[in-house]
């Protein structure tokens, strides 16, 4: 497989371009958007897992394999709301995380395919509004396994994984991804940082290795009102953490609603020298464990981010659909990018908090 796909660094080249213009629009969920399928269990086994030893429903990503006219029905109906950036369904497309269903070894065909989806999606769509192109996003999610936090209470040391099983799962993913076709990777929903170094690591190794390199976007997760991570990073560590990566955009997604989220991507803004984007999800979900915010309202509050200046990529996570998108698009249309700022020149370090030396 070509390390370097035609016409793609002229893709990326275009997508940078037009950051610099107007706010870029990203997806938004995908779980609520398969879930309204009402899916059985027959349409997650297909053919090719007829006989697979254990249950299947519920495990997303394989859908790229077992039903891939729904995954393209769902880029169509996001890009058909306005989004300019649609993720690949591979958020759980590694060999860590599919082990709970026992099919890690159709990690390479899900990422693989799941690019070459949405990357047909995305195409077809430039060719029908080549002054609005549509991109794809690697979608690389957080795992079900964490390097920063014990395992077991009684033993602060104890991991049920190592560095390099977490890294070289990342690799595998990042590799099918980037022969797939995708334009940047999205480490997203980030709770531990050390797992997202990981992924970091195995992107640059990639590049080092003669792969084309591809812009790298990083969200992370605020588990809570405590403003930190789940491995206890607050907003400003969790970037002096990951900014020696040089990413596009460093963000926050899910969790949180908007309202809740604001003095965070508030924080970002103020010290990233890159692109800030922000995901929210449609509110905090009810007692039944579904989310209410409507529309509407997600996309009056995203509206005074973009005029608050705050924002260059927004998008939805939990329990928003393409009618959420599609009124973030519309009341964001037009209105000016947050500028980058320069940044003096400091010492930046972090542990759990930051650090700062001029």
């Amino acid at each position: 497989m070509s390390k370097v796909q035609p016409g793609r660094a002229e893709r990326i080249a275009r997508l940078k371009a037009i950051a610099k213009e107007r706010i870029l629009i990203l997806d938004g969920a995908w779980g609520v958007m398969i879930q309204k399928r009402k899916l059985a269990e027959a349409d997650y086994r297909g053919e090719r897992f007829k006989d697979h030893p254990v249950e299947l429903k519920g495990n997303n990503d394989i859908l790229c394999l077992t039903r891939p006219d729904i995954i393209a029905e769902l880029h169509d109906a996001y890009f058909a709301a306005g989004a300019d950036i649609s993720e690949t369904n591979t958020f759980s497309a590694t060999t860590i995380a599919q082990a709970e269903y026992e099919a890690g070894e159709a990690v390479y065909d899900i990422n693989f395919q799941g690019a070459k989806i949405a990357r047909e999606v995305a195409d077809r769509w430039t060719a029908k509004e080549p002054d609005k192109p549509r991109f794809v996003a690697g979608s690389v999610g957080p795992l079900n396994r964490m390097l920063s936090m014990s395992s077991d209470v009684n033993d602060p040391g104890a991991r049920t994984v190592t560095f390099e099983q977490v890294y070289q799962a990342y690799r595998q993913q990042m590799i099918a991804l980037h022969e797939g076709g995708v334009d940047l990777f999205l480490i997203e929903t980030i709770t531990d940082t050390l797992n997202c170094k990981a992924a970091v690591k195995a992107i640059l190794d990639l590049e080092d290795e003669g792969y084309e390199p591809l812009p790298i976007w990083i969200s992370g997760t605020i588990t809570d009102r405590s403003g930190r991570t789940l491995s206890g990073q607050t907003v400003e560590a969790f970037w002096n953490s990951v900014r020696h990566a040089k990413p596009f955009a460093i963000g926050l997604n899910c969790a949180l609603g908007a309202d809740l989220m604001r003095p965070h991507i508030a924080e970002l803004a103020r010290i990233a020298d890159t692109l800030v984007s922000a995901y929210p999800n449609a509110g905090l979900p009810n007692a039944m464990g579904e989310y209410d915010e409507t529309p509407d309202q997600t996309g009056h509050q995203l509206h005074e981010w973009a005029e608050s200046g705050l924002v260059n990529i927004l998008g939805g996570c939990c329990g928003t659909t393409p009618d959420h998108i599609r009124h973030v698009a519309d009341e964001v249309r037009g209105m000016t990018p947050r500028q980058v700022p320069e940044r003096p020149a400091a010492l930046r370090l972090a542990g759990l908090e930051p650090f700062e030396l001029a």
